[in-house]
């Protein structure tokens, strides 16, 4: 992996894990960056050019005046793409990156070519609560209130430290992170020091994500109407065990339009490109071989 830096209203890191082919874009979720993807971007570069932006105020992207919210963000995501393609991308969002993802291709169809859908932040399905895990719910509220949210940052960071906050994190996000490399756990929790030591924005770049997503996600109807514009084919990818967007919702998603995919991973958590990750390059590049056999012979 080499690291890119672009200038698009800022410095924006992009990890590029090299590739020739169409140009394949892994979007970072809430309070994640390249990192997350760096199990799977060696493997899927023998089938692709691939690349991980760091979002503003995410990785090694710093703010720099701008903003962190959704809106923002998928602005620099829609920059991202003309910088980095020279047609149209494969797009693969893991939660906040799967949203993201969404609203790129409905806002711009011609710029995208397929989704990949990993653990997507979306509408409740209708009478389902947005988190049942009381550990997320307790979370996300925290995060809601201003005050509250910069404290109990804070108050986690000092308690638990660098590789406290990867542990955590990974043992939610998970149902066993101990099926993670121990390399791949190093490189977060090199991130998570730098950002506790040398990025005095990240608390707020990561607020700011959160309660723009919270605004976005109780929009349903707004949302559902952009889902059903999506021109894209996509792969919708879900564990069994997500704790942070229960399964329910990607298959009312996958109900919503059943010209997509949708692929449950069994025993598995919200990153299943990190907790299995053979498994998940497999049923991606598997996927695109099969769509782009249907165009062919559409």
């Amino acid at each position: 992996m080499r690291s890119l830096t672009l200038d698009l209203g800022g410095p924006v890191h992009v990890a590029d894990f090299g590739g020739t082919g169409p140009t394949m874009l892994l979007v970072h979720g809430l309070g994640g960056s390249h990192v997350n993807w760096a199990a799977v971007g060696p493997p899927l570069a023998a089938h692709a050019r691939v690349l991980a932006p760091d979002l503003a105020g995410f990785g090694r992207t710093p703010l720099a005046g701008r903003s962190a919210e959704v809106e923002a963000n998928h602005g620099l995501l829609d920059r991202l793409v003309d910088a980095l393609a020279d047609g149209p991308v494969i797009l693969v969002g893991n939660s906040m990156g799967g949203l993201l993802a969404m609203l790129e291709a409905a806002s711009h169809p011609d710029k995208v070519a397929a989704l990949v859908l990993v653990g997507p932040a979306q509408p409740r399905p209708a009478g389902f609560p947005m988190w049942v895990d009381p550990r997320v719910a307790a979370m996300f509220a925290a995060y809601a209130f201003p005050g509250v949210g910069e404290r109990f940052l804070r108050w986690r960071a000092e308690r638990l430290g660098a590789e406290g906050l990867v542990h955590q994190t990974l043992g939610l996000c998970c149902v066993d992170r101990t099926r993670l490399s121990p390399d791949i756990v190093a490189a977060h929790v090199a991130l998570a020091r730098d950002r506790l030591e040398r990025m005095p924005y990240a608390n707020a770049a990561f607020l700011q994500a959160a309660r723009s997503m919270l605004a976005f996600l109780v929009r349903s109807r707004l949302l559902t109407a952009m889902i059903r514009r999506i021109a894209a084919p996509a792969l919708i990818v879900h564990g069994t065990h997500d704790r942070l967007v229960p399964i329910a919702a990607s298959r009312a998603l996958a109900a919503l339009r059943p010209d997509w995919t949708l692929a449950v991973f069994d025993g598995v958590g919200h990153v299943p490109q990190l907790e299995v990750p053979d498994r998940f390059v497999t049923t991606l590049v598997d996927w695109l071989h099969d769509t782009a056999s249907v165009a062919a012979a559409s």
